[in-house]
């Protein structure tokens, strides 16, 4: 704005005059050193303001013209701006917004006009708006972040509010204040923000589940059955875990760091399927722990490529327990084998030696009967002598077959093992070569055994009488001992014995021992290494069977030139069998009784499918003075007592018949006549026969072949019984 010309002043300034002064002569006739005195000062003064103003004048020109160029400047930049931009009353009316403002919240002439703001806002965000207008209000500057804008129903700007404090003034000077208004759509920015959050909580999920992962991995492979190993491409080992630790004795601390070849020599071999493949399984192996013992291991390996390099990963398997497993099922196996071979030997042992007692039944007996006829001293009697001999010994060995045959549990009891020791010894003593010392050890205080006396005697004897014949005519030595023993469970397993007390006899010899070969044929019936003639082969055979029947175990560990040695394994009897059983009073063998005048004749029916031994029999008792029916047809004999009940006084029959057991004659028996004495002849008498037997109601049983005087005796004992 410029100042007004002030030069009318300096026209219209006079001199104060009276009338009687003469006019002034005018000032422009007048030259400037013509004024003095205040008049001069007065039009200086003047003239200095005059120039200041000009001087003002042209500085507010300039501002006029700074101010129009910035309010230029600041409409075009308030149209121009990217933002949203609107200038507001106190009354909340929209008094200037630019064309950004206008596309946001009015986009089509149907929508509603911008004349307001707080129509648009929501309804949630007004009360967050208006205290943010109250705040610019007072402190000049305020804002609201992510307000939500309703454009109508189904469009929304979501943005930030940046409110400044604006004062301007009317025509009339009055002070006017107004609000500039910036909205900053945040609709891209929380679109990304939003997509950022999300793929950060991905990223969280998904380090979350890593670590998971790899915890669960990591428990994985503490808690595997199998030795893991990781190495790096270096081959030194990153990962050990405990089942790698105890395997190869050595902590995973100390294992770390360590080169793979350190627990497994043939690391290389391992490492050079790295070329080939991604896995392998390479088999059985040979580790070293800690310390350097030697393991056998199975290994399968396992590769891998990443950025960082290669790891290898290699699975370690402990083979010890497996071949000890597989060792243990093998020699079970054997054992099973071997037992079945026994079975199957002792069952074919058993009735052949059924069939031969027959064959000895008729001989002995027979032997007998030409005994009584021929004259004492004579040729004749002498070969019946030795025919009878040899008989005998042939009935000695078929005993010895049944033992090892018979499957059934012997009559046990509790058995000082000192004195039956002992009463083998001095039978030893009498054969015993003075080359060979018999030594024999046996604690006072072992427990009694619970066994069949003769069979542990029997069973002595014939170890004693194999070292003996082993030392043969070297210089030797015999030594027997015992001791209460438990033993450990697989002693027990390979032996097939029960847990519990056992007393272990032990017979050890120094003689020239045996080899494996010779070893695993020991038991077998008639396998023998004696010449020809100088063994039957069945006195090992029937240790055997009498350990196995005795509930026991036979243990034998011999080599090639350093001796051998056997040890029993008898059970401890219990405190109920350690009372001695009452004394049986010895069963004589009655003589015949003499018949007396009114005394009738006794009828005998016998019964065998063996005609020689029906044969015999008839001729035995016939000169008893019996009179004997005999039949080899069951089915024959149980018809001809049908038909004569009362004809007969005693029933002898055989317990193996073809088709016909002796059971079925006894029970057929009984039924027709129930007070009929019955007895049962059977070279192969078992606990459950002679049980069965009894139950039946046979009053007595005779174990073929057997003496005349037994067989008679028996016969006389119940055909005379009342």
């Amino acid at each position: 704005m410029s100042h007004p010309d002030l030069s009318f002043l300096l026209r219209d300034a006079q001199p104060a005059s009276g009338p009687s002064q003469a006019p002034a002569e005018p000032s422009e006739r007048r030259g400037p050193g013509r004024a003095s005195g205040a008049i001069a000062e007065l039009i200086a003064e003047l003239r200095a303001s005059q120039a200041e103003l000009e001087a003002q004048n042209k500085v507010l020109r300039y501002s006029q013209a700074a101010a129009e160029s910035a309010s230029e400047r600041f409409e075009a930049l308030f149209s121009n701006v990217p933002l949203s931009l609107m200038v507001l009353d106190e009354h909340d009316v929209v008094v200037q917004a630019n064309s950004m403002a206008q596309r946001s919240f009015q986009p089509s002439e149907r929508d509603r006009p911008l004349t307001a703001l707080m129509p648009f806002v929501s309804p949630r965000h007004a009360a967050r708006v208006r205290a943010t207008f109250a705040a610019a209000l007072e402190s000049g500057t305020a804002e609201a972040n992510e307000v939500v804008f309703e454009i109508d129903e189904h469009r929304h700007i979501t943005g930030d509010l940046h409110i400044a404090r604006i004062e301007a003034h009317t025509d009339d000077e009055t002070p006017l204040t107004q609000f500039l208004c910036a909205v900053i759509d945040q609709g891209p920015l929380l679109a990304e923000r939003q997509a950022l959050q999300r793929s950060a909580q991905e990223l969280q999920e998904r380090n979350a589940q890593l670590h998971a992962s790899e915890r669960r991995l990591e428990a994985v492979i503490n808690s595997a059955l199998d030795a893991i190993i990781c190495v790096d491409q270096r081959e030194r080992i990153t990962v050990f875990n405990p089942t790698a630790a105890m395997l190869f004795q050595c902590a995973t601390s100390d294992a770390l760091g360590s080169p793979l070849s350190r627990f497994l020599p043939q690391a290389q071999q391992v490492m050079a399927f790295a070329q080939l493949t991604t896995q392998a399984a390479l088999g059985e192996m040979t580790a070293l722990t800690a310390s350097g013992r030697e393991l056998a291991v199975e290994i399968s390996v396992s590769f891998e490529r990443h950025a960082e390099g290669e790891t290898t990963t290699v699975f370690a398997r402990d083979l010890t327990g497996r071949k000890r497993e597989e060792a243990r099922r093998s020699a079970l196996e054997a054992q099973l084998r071997e037992s079945h071979k026994m079975q199957a030997v002792g069952t074919m042992a058993g009735g052949i030696a059924h069939d031969f007692n027959n064959i000895l039944h008729a001989i002995l007996g027979n032997v007998e009967l030409a005994k009584a006829d021929s004259t004492p001293g004579t040729p004749l009697h002498e070969s019946l002598l030795e025919i009878d001999k040899a008989g005998r010994r042939a009935r000695d060995l078929v005993r010895q077959i049944l033992t090892f045959s018979r499957n059934e549990a012997p009559q046990r009891s509790a058995v000082a093992l000192a004195e039956v020791a002992h009463d083998t010894e001095r039978l030893l003593r009498v054969t015993l070569p003075p080359e060979i010392e018999l030594g024999m050890h046996l604690p006072p205080d072992l427990p009694p055994l619970l066994a069949d006396p003769t069979q542990v005697e029997q069973a002595l004897l014939n170890l004693c009488t194999n070292a003996m014949h082993a030392i043969g005519s070297a210089r030797g030595r015999i030594q027997v001992d015992a001791a209460l023993v438990q033993p450990e469970q697989r002693l027990r397993e390979s032996l097939g014995m029960a847990a519990g007390d056992y007393v272990a006899l032990r017979v050890q010899d120094n003689g020239p021992g045996m080899d494996e070969a010779t070893l695993s044929r020991i038991f077998e019936p008639f396998f023998t290494t004696k010449p020809v003639g100088q063994g039957t082969g069945l006195g090992l055979a029937v240790v055997h069977g009498v350990m196995r029947t005795h509930g026991g175990g036979v243990d034998v560990h011999s080599a090639p030139g350093q001796g051998s040695r056997f040890t029993l394994y008898f059970p401890v009897a219990t405190q109920a069998a350690h009372a001695p059983p009452a004394a049986a009073a010895p069963r004589a063998v009655p003589k015949a009784p003499a018949p007396s005048a009114g005394d009738r004749q006794r009828h005998v029916m016998y019964v065998d499918d063996d005609a020689a031994l029906v044969f015999l029999v008839q001729r035995l008792l016939r000169r008893r003075g019996y009179e004997v029916s005999g039949f080899t047809d069951p089915h024959e004999a149980t018809d001809a007592l049908r038909a004569a009940p009362g004809r007969y006084d005693l029933l002898v029959t055989d317990y193996n018949m073809p088709g016909y057991s002796g059971l079925d004659l006894v029970r057929a028996a009984r039924a027709i006549r129930p007070d009929l004495p019955v007895a049962l002849a059977s070279g192969y008498v078992t606990a459950e026969i002679e049980q069965a037997a009894l139950a039946e109601g046979a009053r007595a049983l005779i174990h073929k072949p057997n003496d005349v005087e037994e067989l008679c005796a028996t016969v006389d004992r119940l055909a005379h019984e009342r």
